[in-house]
């Protein structure tokens, strides 16, 4: 038997519900792999971009700051430039300003990930279905042959059970630890965002004080 077509063998042992883990399995590949694209264009070093912006603020220069922003492709970027744009208004104002920034951030960062948490949870799902009814063929054959049958007939409802349910687990445990390793991650950004959106309130609003005084 050659390596190659252990797979498709094992596909055909599992049943049609080895189309439905496979198809779970495609569709959190593609995925992982915009998540993770997207991720990496919108991680920077946000103590890095925050001392920038501190040091730009402190001086009062408001365009420089928001041409700083608008040259960084990141949420939390988005979101400063969307407070020092009300910077000649009142503290709620700004705040308000960043809080709308950042709940159209949120969805961006959230993307698809339900339906990713989805394939985990169906996976294996779809594979007890599988030891279902592949115990259920296996009894079948008991009963059809009125308890005379030898281990090659029991051989095809096992197999499909077993199958399925390895199927199912070996997709669903892979997307699990992906999964809660993404949400940790979009976790992180948004207290880093929180962090820089209140700093960026006080550096705001005192500025305001000194150009008053």
């Amino acid at each position: 038997m050659e390596t190659s077509t252990i797979p498709f063998e094992l596909i055909s042992q599992g049943g049609f519900l080895m189309w439905p883990i496979m198809f779970c399995s495609c569709v959190a590949m593609a995925i992982i792999i915009d998540r993770f694209r997207f991720l990496r264009r919108a991680t920077i070093d946000t103590r890095e971009f925050m001392d920038t912006m501190r040091q730009v603020l402190r001086q009062n220069r408001i365009q420089e700051a928001i041409n700083i922003c608008d040259e960084t492709d990141a949420p939390v970027a988005r979101i400063m430039k969307a407070g020092i744009l009300k910077n000649s208004r009142g503290k709620e104002e700004i705040r308000e300003a960043i809080e709308d920034a950042g709940n159209l951030e949120l969805p961006h960062l959230e993307r698809h990930l339900s339906a990713l948490a989805t394939c985990a949870n169906i996976a294996p799902l779809l594979g007890l279905l599988g030891t279902v009814t592949g115990m259920i063929t296996a009894f079948a054959q008991i009963q059809n042959k009125r308890g005379q049958v030898n281990p090659a007939d029991l051989a095809e409802g096992i197999g499909s059970a077993l199958v399925t349910t390895a199927a199912g687990l070996t997709v669903a445990i892979p997307i699990l630890v992906v999964y809660n390793w993404l949400v940790t991650r979009v976790d992180n950004m948004v207290v880093e965002m929180e962090i820089s959106s209140a700093e960026l309130v006080e550096l705001l609003t005192r500025n305001q004080g000194e150009r008053e005084i």
